[in-house]
This record gives structure tokens, sequence and C-alpha cells, in this order.
């Protein structure tokens, strides 16, 4: 499960396909709906936070929106209301990593993408992430 810091508008199709139902996979965990994935690193960052679900919510409801841009046909019934919810931090350090995980996959997946974000010096966050100053998150699996 990779619930991306990055702005949703760097992945190719397949990336944000996956992000969709990982997101909403997360979102199931969050709701307690599935057993899979409890203790997911990468939902424990919005089970910390103040509103979980509103949160993961909030995160899909950009994810969708970078959908419609595309042309996709994601179900926006599977989410909550857009409610307001405080940013996550995530630390540049986190962010450079994805990016350069991300620029990896694409350039064996996609090469026409990874050509079109290929002179993005400082990629931009989800919207709902605030970039502090910092090294990779201790919550990810380097691989």
């Amino acid at each position: 499960m990779r619930l991306w810091s990055l702005h949703p508008c760097y992945l190719d199709a397949k990336g944000l396909v996956a992000l969709w139902r990982e997101g909403l996979l997360a979102r199931a965990v969050l709701k307690k709906q599935t057993q899979g994935y409890r203790h997911h690193p990468q939902v424990e960052r919005f089970r910390n936070c103040l509103k979980p679900i509103a949160t993961i919510d909030r995160y899909l409801w950009s994810v969708y929106e970078e959908s419609k841009k595309r042309g996709y046909h994601f179900d926006a019934g599977k989410l909550g209301r857009k409610a307001n919810c405080s940013t996550l931090r995530v630390t540049a350090g986190q962010l450079q990593y994805e990016w350069e995980h991300l620029k990896a996959k694409l350039k064996v997946r996609d090469q026409a993408q990874y050509q079109k974000i290929g002179a993005v010096m400082k990629p931009k966050p989800h919207p709902l992430f605030k970039v502090n100053a910092g090294e990779t998150e201790p919550w990810e699996r380097i691989v």
C-alpha cells in the first residue's frame, strides 16, 4: 500500500487508479470494515490525526479531482462529504524519497509520464500535506 505524499498529478494512469483503490482500502481499515492492513504505516499517519475518516476522505477527494481532470470515472459516492480538516505534516526527505521512488517506477512503466515530470525539480505535495524539514519519515519502508 502506498498513499503518496506527492501531488496526484504526477502519477500515471496505473498509479492513480492504484492510489484510489488503496486509499479506499485505507478508509475501510480506518472504519474497521476489514481485518487486513490494520497496522500498516501508511494508514497509521491517518489514524493518528484528530479526525481520521474526514482526513482520509479529504485525501481521496484530491485524488478524485485529479481523476476528473483526466476524464476518469471514479465513484465519489464512496467518500464522505468534503470536510475541512487539519493538514498533515510530511518531511522534505519523505517527499524526496517518494519522488525518486515514483520516477523509478515510471521509468519502467510509463516513459511518457516519466518524460513529462522529468523537468520537475521540486515536486508539489498532495494538497493535504504541509512540508516540514526533515529526513525520510520513520514509518517509511525503504526498498
